[in-house]
């Protein structure tokens, strides 16, 4: 595996497997206990992708594109899929191929490689704008009013000229503002409490029969004749407006805009229509634009109270349901608001739109509800105690940004997998939706998004990693190896509208080797990826707690950690001492240690919107990324060593030592005892002790490192050695110092008060179980 050498383990393919060489039987497959499964990148950025100026040549009977694992014979201009053997003749165009001119998708390097795909038109400028819509509550104080106020007014500013731009508000009703009739504002209003269908809004809007339908009565509404930035319908430029246009309006509106006046009595909560503001939102795009690349940016500041949707009841004696609540099955609204939510999730995904969600409030605001349409249409989601706060200004901001910093939001994406045969999909975990397009290579039983060998990603940007999982064919298919083609092939084909407007297609095809595991298993312990097959692992528990009641996550982890030791550890059977794992394998216990106590699968202490919020970046960020969340990073600075990576475990905690953890969503910044006394005397600022100054100021360095290309931005927690958020970091350490053996501790280390079990106990309990006969 020559990629695998390489520091970039996702290589130009962004492909990452659970297991790098493949069992040849189903059997052989369920006995190597993770799932064959491959996190991939669709659009990940590679200095090594070429861009090829036209479409792909593809196979006539399984429509797989041409790729270097194609064989050709120049002579009779064929070439034969790797998939299905179909032989196939170049077009006329390919006349000239040979062995020494090769067309660039059959250059062996690139196993990976873009089509700009022509467009239909021959004018230049139909390359369709992408479409921001904001939705924003108004039900919140003064204070946070102007911080969102503000974060919108940079947006604004940074969007592209040609972006189309809309403007939706929200309290106890729904206000959609007319942003083309600027001489006053102009706003539609909705009932906030009850649901509203698709063409009730069109209606109301005077965008029936697609807006063919004259203005209301009373002037105001006017029609504007032919075509207008490409866009066939007229009505679409009285609330969308490109973003250059509309600057001036939109901030006036906003300098105007008051937090909902609708007065709430004493010990209620405001009454606010979330539901019905989304629908309404989606509704408006479904009309103007569908089938281009929009999102509805959500700005909620609270729980939805009012109409479809609602989490909460508006008394404030209700508290919003908990994890303990969702057991008891003692939630009112939660399955009805999912219902709606699930609703939404179609009617956006069949529209190719997107929905985003930037919530910030102290209490829950309804993400667990919400998830199921964030996740389908690949929404970003950021959650922040304030919109004033970093994480919610500065993740915000980055969404707009140009240039280095940008996310690279895409639009309107199909992924399709062409596999050999005697291979099947399970399904995806991720954000996508099934298209339901069945064929051979679907599996009989569903993993996530299921049923389907083709998916549907309304939005998708640089990170996006989605999990593939696959299962062999029951079929007894172990005729003499020679026979059979060594090598499987998976090509994965992600169509998508760049920032530019332009149809991109990108190919990826990778091949990997079968072997007969139940000869040897040595060449499986070499191909087995232990990042990927613990986030693979995450992934599936997390689903599995979702979607099955009573399920014991922590039992089910331990017995495939116990199988998978039995089956491919070193040992004498019933001598624990003896036992040894191989390199390959030797990581994978300890961040399955981890995950078992990560915030995935121990939601205690969280809240449903937390959790949810959680798996939702679990599920779509890369492996590196998601490795973090399960296992945190801890880094130390002393006076006497260069800053080097430090045991996650409460024994690296030393009086003299600063320790940067980063665990994803939080970095905490960590000061020894004597550093904070040292600190808090000022020698930083004394010019003797400029070394001191340094060490203060090297975590905060490598901190802006870390934030710099981290989408959500994680919230930086600075403290001391027992300060009150000291915790930021005693949660994720290992308890290898307890209450139990304080009396044979150093001076200035630290102690943890839990009965949780350590990292050792766990790794003797694992050794015992595992060579059990």
């Amino acid at each position: 595996m020559s990629e695998m050498a390489n520091t970039d383990a996702e290589g130009i393919d962004g492909v990452r497997m659970t297991w790098n060489v493949w069992p040849r039987t189903k059997v052989e497959a369920s006995k190597c206990v993770i799932p064959l499964a491959a996190c991939i990148s669709p659009i990940r950025s590679h200095p090594d992708i070429p861009t090829l100026p036209y479409a792909p040549l593809r196979c006539k009977t399984c429509s797989a594109a041409l790729n270097p694992f194609a064989r050709v014979d120049f002579t009779a201009k064929i070439w034969i899929c790797p998939f299905c053997y179909q032989r196939n003749h170049f077009p006329p165009h390919y006349a000239a191929i040979s062995e020494t001119n090769l067309p660039g998708e059959l250059y062996p390097q690139y196993t990976t490689l873009q089509y700009a795909l022509p467009t239909d038109s021959s004018a230049p400028q139909s390359l369709p704008s992408p479409v921001f819509l904001f939705v924003l509550d108004t039900c919140m104080i003064e204070e946070e009013m102007r911080y969102v106020k503000s974060a919108l007014k940079r947006a604004i500013g940074l969007l592209p000229d040609n972006a189309l731009v809309g403007f939706v508000s929200y309290g106890t009703q729904v206000q959609v503002h007319e942003l083309g009739f600027s001489d006053l504002s102009k706003v539609y209003v909705f009932r906030g409490s009850k649901e509203i269908s698709k063409e009730h809004v069109l209606e109301q809007l005077g965008l029936g029969n697609l807006g063919r339908r004259p203005g209301p009565i009373g002037g105001g509404g006017y029609q504007l004749k032919g075509v207008q930035n490409g866009l066939p319908n007229a009505g679409v430029t009285r609330f969308l407006l490109p973003a250059s246009d509309c600057e001036y309006t939109l901030n006036t509106l906003l300098d105007e805009l008051q937090t909902d006046q609708w007065p709430v009595p004493q010990g209620s909560r405001a009454s606010r229509c979330t539901g019905v503001a989304l629908s309404v939102a989606a509704g408006l795009l479904g009309a103007c634009m569908p089938g281009t690349g929009a999102r509805i940016v959500a700005l909620v500041g609270g729980p939805c109270t009012e109409g479809p949707g609602a989490i909460v009841s508006k008394d404030l004696s209700d508290p919003v349901r908990s994890h303990k609540d969702l057991d008891k099955d003692a939630a009112p609204y939660f399955k009805k608001a999912i219902k709606f939510y699930e609703n939404l999730a179609k009617q956006l995904v069949s529209q190719g739109h997107v929905l985003d969600l930037f919530a910030s409030a102290l209490d829950q605001v309804g993400v667990a509800e919400m998830k199921v349409a964030i996740e389908r249409t690949g929404g970003l989601v950021v959650l922040a105690e304030s919109f004033g706060h970093s994480v919610f200004k500065d993740s915000f901001k980055r969404v707009f940004d140009e240039g280095e910093q940008s996310l690279g939001l895409c639009f309107n994406g199909t992924l399709e997998i062409n596999c050999s045969k005697d291979i099947k999909i399970q399904g995806i975990i991720g954000p996508c939706t099934s298209l339901e397009k069945k064929g051979p290579a679907v599996a009989d039983t569903a993993i996530g998004e299921g049923n389907t060998t083709a998916w549907k990603m309304c939005g998708l940007d640089k990170s996006t990693c989605l999990t593939v999982f696959f299962d062999l064919s029951s079929s007894d298919h172990s005729n003499t190896p020679g026979t059979v083609n060594p090598q499987l092939y998976l090509q994965f084909l992600t169509s998508f509208q760049n920032p530019e407007g332009q149809m991109m297609l990108r190919v990826t095809t990778i091949t990997r080797q079968w072997i007969d595991s139940s000869v040897s298993s040595e060449e499986l312990v070499q191909g087995f990826d232990q990042e990927t097959a613990a986030v693979v692992m995450a992934r599936k528990t997390s689903l599995k707690m979702e979607s099955e009641e009573s399920f014991d996550a922590t039992r089910w982890l331990d017995r495939g950690l116990i199988r998978l030791c039995s089956k491919f550890g070193d040992y004498r059977k019933d001598d624990p001492s003896s036992f040894t794992l191989n390199p390959s394998f030797s990581l994978f216990p300890q961040f399955m240690f981890n995950l078992r106590r990560s915030q995935f699968v121990q939601v205690f202490n969280n809240s449903p919107d937390e959790t949810a919020y959680f798996r939702m970046l679990l599920n779509r960020e890369n492996i590196s990324n998601a490795a973090v969340m399960i296992q945190p990073s801890l880094i130390s600075y002393s006076f006497n060593s260069l800053p080097q990576p430090a045991l996650l475990d409460v024994a690296s905690i030393a009086a003299d030592r600063i320790l940067l953890l980063d665990s994803y969503f939080s970095i905490v910044i960590f000061h020894g005892m004597t550093i904070a006394q040292w600190r808090n005397m000022g020698y930083q600022n004394q010019p003797e002790h400029q070394a001191f100054a340094q060490l203060l100021q090297a975590p905060h360095d490598d901190t802006q490192l870390i934030v710099r290309d981290r989408f959500p931005v994680p919230r930086l927690v600075v403290c001391d050695q027992h300060g009150s958020q000291a915790r930021f970091l005693l949660a994720k350490l290992n308890p290898s110092a307890t209450y139990n053996n304080a009396h044979e501790m150093a001076a200035g280390s630290d102690v943890i008060f839990t009965d949780d079990v350590s990292l050792q106990v766990f790794f003797e309990h694992l050794q015992r179980l595992a060579v059990q006969s």
